[in-house]
C-alpha cells in the first residue's frame, strides 16, 4: 500500500469539560501493510457513540481512556483489502474496533464478518453492534424483569435506549420513555409502541411523569442521570430494579454537582422499598455477545426490533458529529459517518 495516503483523526488532549475539535488532529499517513496471518482493510463506515467522549479522558467515567496521539477509538464497518490470513479474503465485509482511520490491520482476533444477506451491514454498528449489545445485556442479563410491569427507559429515543424499551414490551411489561422534544416522544408512541412517553424538555416534565407512571416504577433503564433522576426516584416501587448503562449527561463532568444532596434520600429508597439497582459496562461482558446475536439478528431482519439511522457523509466530518451528541442538536438516530 505504498503512496496509498491513510486519514486519521487522533487525540490530540484530555477534553477539560465537553469535547471540542481542538482535541482531535487530522492527519495523513501511509497506509500500513499486512504482515503474515493479518488483514488489510478500508473502513467505510464509522459508529458515533456518547461513549467515546469517555474515551477521550477527564470525565466522569471509569472507562480507560485512548493514550494522546492514538486513533480516536469507536467500531467500524469495512472491507478487506488484502489478506494474508486463510479466514478473510479480499472483498469481506466486516466489523471491526480500528476508530477514525481509513485503513488498519487485524490478526483477525477483534473483527468479525458480516453478511449483507442477513441484515443491511450498519446494523452491525447499531442495533446488532455494540448499541444493540449494550441494550440487549441490560435488559436480559443484568436483572429479571418481570412481565407486567413498568419499564421506564431514559434517553428513550437513541440507538441503546429505544432498543431496550423495545425488548421490554417483547417482554410484556408497560413501557414508559424518556426524550427530549415532541419529535421524539412521538416517534416512541407512535412507531415504537410504546405504552406513554415524557418530553423532558417541556415545562410540565413533572406532570407528565406522573401521569404516565400512575402506579410507580418497577424496572428502570437508566441512560442519562442529570437532574431529572432525583423526581423519578421517587416512584420507586417496592423491590424495583434498577439498571445504570449510562449516564450521559455527566460524561464531561470533571466535578460533583453543585445543589441539593439527594444520595441520602437515594439510600433511603433503597433501604426501606429494597430497590434493587445494578450497573454494567460493556467491555467487561463481550463473552455474552454470540447469544446476543443468536436472539437479536432475527429479531432485527423481522422488523419486531426498529431502528432509525442519520447518516453523515464526510470522513472529515467525525469530530463535529460526534460533538453533535452533547449539544442538544442530535435528532436520536443512530448515527454513523461514511467515509468518502
Amino acid at each position: 500500500m505504498a503512496d496509498t495516503p491513510n486519514r486519521k483523526f487522533t487525540l490530540a488532549a484530555r477534553p477539560e469539560g465537553p469535547a471540542r475539535p481542538s482535541d482531535f488532529t487530522f492527519l495523513k499517513e501511509e497506509a500500513p501493510t499486512p504482515g503474515e496471518g493479518q488483514v488489510l482493510f478500508r473502513n467505510q463506515l464509522f459508529s458515533i457513540d456518547p461513549y467515546q467522549r469517555n474515551l477521550m479522558g477527564n470525565g466522569s467515567s471509569e472507562w480507560p481512556a485512548i493514550e494522546i496521539g492514538d486513533p480516536m477509538g469507536g467500531p467500524t464497518v469495512a472491507v478487506v483489502v488484502e489478506s494474508r490470513c486463510p479466514d478473510f479474503a479480499p472483498g469481506d465485509q466486516i466489523q471491526t474496533w480500528s476508530g477514525w482511520q481509513d485503513y488498519a490491520v487485524s490478526d483477525g482476533s477483534d473483527i468479525r464478518k458480516l453478511d449483507e444477506a442477513v441484515a443491511p451491514l450498519s446494523t452491525a454498528l447499531g442495533p446488532l453492534g455494540l448499541t444493540g449489545f449494550t441494550a440487549w445485556y441490560g435488559m436480559t442479563r443484568v436483572h429479571d424483569f418481570k412481565p407486567g410491569g413498568t419499564l421506564l427507559v431514559t434517553g428513550a429515543a437513541g440507538a441503546v435506549g429505544s432498543t431496550a424499551a423495545q425488548i421490554g414490551k417483547l417482554r410484556g411489561l408497560r413501557v414508559v420513555g424518556i426524550a427530549g422534544g415532541p419529535a421524539k416522544t412521538a416517534y416512541l408512541k407512535d412507531e415504537l409502541g410504546l405504552d406513554a412517553a415524557i418530553d423532558y424538555k417541556a415545562d410540565d416534565v413533572e406532570e407528565q411523569i406522573r401521569r404516565a407512571l400512575p402506579d410507580g416504577i418497577d424496572a428502570f433503564y437508566e441512560n442519562v442521570g442529570g437532574p431529572l433522576f432525583p423526581v423519578l426516584m421517587e416512584y420507586f416501587n417496592p423491590h424495583a430494579k434498577m439498571v445504570v448503562c449510562g449516564t450521559i449527561a455527566d460524561y464531561s463532568d470533571t466535578e460533583l454537582p453543585r445543589g441539593v444532596n439527594y444520595l441520602p434520600r437515594l439510600i433511603t429508597l433503597i433501604h426501606y422499598r429494597f430497590v434493587d439497582i445494578m450497573a454494567f459496562a460493556t467491555p467487561y461482558v463481550m463473552h455474552a455477545f454470540p447469544d446476543f446475536l443468536a436472539e437479536m439478528t432475527p429479531l432485527v431482519a423481522s422488523g419486531k426490533i426498529r431502528y432509525r439511522e442519520e447518516f453523515v457523509d464526510g470522513f472529515e466530518k467525525l469530530p463535529e458529529t460526534l460533538l453533535t451528541l452533547f449539544d442538544g442538536s442530535h435528532s436520536g438516530r443512530k448515527l454513523i459517518v461514511r467515509a468518502d
